[in-house]
């Protein structure tokens, strides 16, 4: 198996492979950098030109591409505030706050670092994976996916703010989310819910137009009003000099970043949970390490953290979600589905000849993510600077630009004129949201992971009944769960506590 480990590193350094791996890995950079198009359509959208290729190079290209996406992505969500990719939002709240206080430097440097090693974690876990993951994977039903999309809608206690009123208005604005992934085709018995005779409403809303008004809409409108650049009138020595400072903090809060990578590792290799449950996740997770109650209220306001954990998050999941690819031909997520595809056009079948006939180029793919993610960081690094002085362009320059990238990113959705609609929809709520104090990460939790509840309470009732409710592991999700819920109160009080005796 060692043999099969370096050659499959040496087959990826070959003449013609390298290079469609690093046509790849030029191609992801751009779409990751441009909202909308998505991660997924690109791998559909090359699919066609892998038939010639031999399957290393074929899985070089297309993964060398994909494990690149994700990363770029960030750096969209950073500078503008408008999600890259439908997975990189949970980036945004920290850290295009960090960029507008002239942190972008810093903030692109943590995300960088970051999503390298989740990158590099994810696929040391796919190396390592198929004694581990194959029980665990076969141990996961229905009722153990409906159990982990609760134990994500919990962490809507940790993405409230401190108080009684906060932590209701938490409540709410998830609750909120979750009315919103309700619309659409009933998909058990086939009811309409708030589709109000709309056919383009029967799929439900998409994630992408969601998520780019809520957060870029009152970006565009405050830097409007604000009539200055991203990053106001600092100087622009903070830029340049904060890249290292985020590199830094990414190792000042390794474990973090780590546990947050494995984090997005256990989702990825969850079928149909998807990156922006892994991200979301992640951010809770980050918020609940906070020490105490002040270190808490920094997370939304531009805390290097909340930046780290969807970063290392995002990127670990890829790694995580081609474990079932490979060894069950079960695809992680929708972006896996159709690499699958790419399989079949080989002519290779996913399952125990990944892992015997075709180890080889099994350990290809998981070399061509560490050497994508290294190269594209690499890179980025080396133009950080420069990125970074995007967020000093005047916004009467920038507005128009990113008000394009935003249309373009929702109207790529479905290509159809509701995108556009429910993009201004959600912009309305996301700046109302904002000047009422009420925060939106609670709701795109609850949106996100609202169906995958949905869908899996049904099938779990349906195929189990009340049975399921017995189930180990859904006992420990329930314990979990009840931990995730009561901690914040439990460390609250402490500090409460802890003050008062201070005071005393």
């Amino acid at each position: 198996m060692f043999d099969s480990f370096i050659q499959g590193l040496w087959v990826i350094f070959e003449g013609r492979t390298f290079l469609m791996m690093g046509l790849g890995i030029i191609l992801g950079f751009w779409v990751g950098l441009l909202p909308g198009l998505g991660g997924s359509t690109t791998l559909a959208l090359m699919l066609p030109f892998v038939y010639k290729m031999s399957p290393v190079e074929a899985f070089a290209f297309l993964l060398g591409m994909h494990s690149v996406v994700s990363t770029t992505g960030d750096i969209t969500s950073v500078l503008f505030g408008i999600p890259g990719e439908g997975t990189t939002a949970a980036t945004i709240p920290d850290g295009h706050t960090m960029a507008k206080k002239g942190e972008a430097g810093r903030a692109l440097g943590a995300v960088l670092m970051s999503s390298l090693i989740g990158a590099l974690i994810g696929a040391f876990a796919l190396a390592l994976a198929v004694p581990v993951v194959r029980p665990l994977v076969l141990s996961f039903g229905s009722p153990e996916l409906f159990m982990l999309a609760v134990v994500g809608i919990a962490f809507i206690s940790s993405l409230s703010g401190q108080g009684t009123r906060a932590l209701l208005r938490g409540v709410l604005a998830g609750l909120l989310g979750l009315l919103i992934s309700l619309v659409g085709q009933d998909p058990q018995a086939g009811v309409q819910r708030f589709t109000f005779g709309q056919l383009y409403l029967w799929g439900g809303l998409d994630l992408v137009p969601v998520l780019v008004g809520l957060f870029a809409v009152p970006e565009l409108v405050d830097l409007a009003v604000r009539g200055t650049s991203i990053a106001g009138e600092l100087p622009k020595d903070n830029l340049a000099s904060g890249v290292w400072l985020g590199i830094r903090d990414t190792f000042r809060h390794l474990g973090l970043t780590v546990r947050c990578s494995l984090i997005g590792t256990f989702i990825g290799i969850m079928p149909g949970l998807g990156g922006g449950v892994a991200q979301w996740i992640a951010y809770g997770h980050a918020v609940q390490s906070a020490r105490n109650a002040e270190e808490r209220e920094r997370f939304g306001k531009g805390d290097v953290r909340g930046v780290l954990g969807p970063g290392a998050a995002n990127n670990s999941k890829e790694g995580g979600s081609l474990i079932p690819t490979i060894t069950f031909g079960v695809p992680g997520s929708s972006s896996m589905a159709i690499l699958l595809g790419a399989f079949f056009l080989q002519g290779i079948v996913p399952g125990p000849d990944m892992l015997d006939k075709h180890l080889v180029l099994t350990f290809s793919m998981v070399w061509t993510m560490v050497v994508a993610n290294v190269i594209t960081v690499a890179i980025s690094l080396v133009f950080l600077k420069q990125l970074a002085r995007l967020t000093t362009v005047r916004g009467s320059i920038l507005i128009p630009f990113i008000v394009f990238l935003a249309f373009i990113g929702s109207y790529t959705s479905n290509n159809h004129i509701g995108d556009l609609l429910v993009f201004l929809i959600f912009g309305l709520v996301g700046f109302s949201m904002i000047k009422c104090g009420w925060p939106r990460a609670p709701l795109v939790l609850g949106f996100v992971l609202g169906r995958i509840a949905e869908n899996n309470f049904y099938i779990s009732t349906v195929r189990y009944g009340s049975a399921w409710l017995a189930r180990p592991m859904v006992l420990l999700l329930v314990v979990l769960t009840v931990v995730v819920v009561i901690y914040p109160f439990v460390r609250g009080a402490k500090g409460a506590a802890a003050r008062a005796a201070e005071a005393a």
